[in-house]
């Protein structure tokens, strides 16, 4: 029965690629009906039931040689240096399909007796000279690319040379290009703070904010420095502006307050009058004891905060605008809570009873405290600049 299944799936799974790739080939989509067709014969080629593919092969195989020389043909007499991309791929593809169906040769069609029909030929001169000249023109033009002052062109130069060296490794002078068209191509960004308040920002929060190591924020065209570099031409500016800082005074909180409990604290005799309680079985019958306890807590809460406001501005040095501003503000707090009691500990909740292990410790400086929000400062300001590039 299981065999019967596996065959019946089988039937399905072909009748169904078979079907997509007579579609494919009446769509005119010849090369992924090539594909079809081959991954039907890679197994058993000389099957019966695979003669559909054969047939399928011969005519998409036929048919897609015929297209591309056409095309070829075509473009030639255009002579548009825009086409010599697409001449050379041509090319590449008119040798990669014969290397694709070669391996099956030789396939039968049983029902005319007779091999199916496969033009091959030798397409090396034309993909060599299809390359050159397409070499010729991507150099030649990324060169006029590279004489101009625009970042776009030098970013289409770099794509050029980079497509430029894959086909043509270490033509010329590429590589040194492609590095020019990068460097040339990159916009750099100076990221740096101003304090416009009247309280000294910490060294250390600077450096932590500007420490650019952790932000992973250079992209392909984007460079961010933190130190500025002397002598160097940036292009746009990223500043950290604090507008306002606030600390409050250190602050001592003291609450009283009184919990009262029952709590079981043995078991007694049940009795009745006199007498004993006694269960269906006659055995004495005992009940719970319960006693209120009573604890009065002194709770003390040692409370500091800081309050950090800045604007993060996009600064154009090319003609010194100001392009966006992003208003950005952190808080840290401070805040240790401890307790003393007096009476029965027990009538204090399990949850509570940490904070008599508490105890008061030093409060943080003015510097620190300002320093602590910077962890919550940084998340902020790489996250304005992953959302807002430089260029869109």
């Amino acid at each position: 029965m299981r065999k019967i299944t596996l065959l019946f799936a089988f039937v399905i799974v072909s009748s169904c690629a078979l079907k997509q790739t007579r579609q494919m080939l009446a769509s005119g989509d010849y090369d992924n009906a090539i594909d079809n067709a081959v991954y039907g014969l890679r197994n058993n080629k000389d099957k019966k039931g695979n003669q559909d593919f054969v047939y399928l092969l011969e005519e998409a195989y036929s048919k897609a040689m015929e297209r591309d020389l056409r095309d070829v043909d075509a473009m030639m007499k255009d002579a548009s240096p825009r086409n010599l991309e697409r001449i050379f791929n041509i090319y590449v593809q008119l040798n990669n399909r014969q290397e694709k169906v070669r391996p099956l040769l030789p396939l039968r069609k049983l029902a005319q007796n007779r091999d199916a029909k496969f033009e091959f030929r030798d397409y090396s001169d034309q993909i060599v000279s299809s390359k050159n000249a397409l070499a010729k023109y991507l150099y030649d033009n990324t060169k006029a690319l590279l004489s101009t002052k625009d970042k776009m062109s030098f970013r289409r130069a770099y794509d050029d040379l980079t497509y430029l060296n894959q086909i043509a490794p270490n033509f010329k002078d590429v590589p040194e290009l492609i590095r020019t068209a990068k460097e040339k191509g990159s916009d750099y960004v100076n990221v740096y703070t101003k304090n416009e308040t009247s309280v000294m920002i910490p060294r250390r929060l600077e450096s932590d904010l500007l420490d650019f190591s952790t932000y992973g924020l250079n992209d392909q065209w984007t460079v961010f420095h933190s130190n500025k570099q002397p002598d160097f031409k940036y292009d746009f500016g990223i500043v950290m502006n604090f507008r306002q800082i606030i600390v409050s005074p250190e602050q001592v909180r003291e609450r009283e307050f009184v919990k009262e409990k029952e709590i079981k604290v043995g078991r007694k005799k049940k009795m009745r009058g006199r007498y004993p309680v006694l269960d269906s079985l006659g055995k004495q019958v005992y009940e719970d004891v319960y006693k209120v306890v009573r604890c009065r807590v002194r709770e003390t809460t040692q409370y500091k905060a800081a309050q950090v406001s800045a604007k993060i501005d996009y600064i154009d040095f090319g003609n010194n605008q100001l392009l966006q501003t992003f208003p950005i503000s952190s808080e840290f707090v401070f805040q240790n809570v401890y307790a003393t009691y007096k009476g029965d500990r027990r009538a204090i909740g399990n949850d509570y009873l940490p904070m008599f292990n508490q105890r008061p410790i030093p409060f943080p400086s003015n510097e620190q405290m300002v320093f602590d929000t910077g962890e919550d400062l940084k998340g902020k300001l790489k996250n304005v600049i992953v959302r807002n590039k430089i260029r869109s």
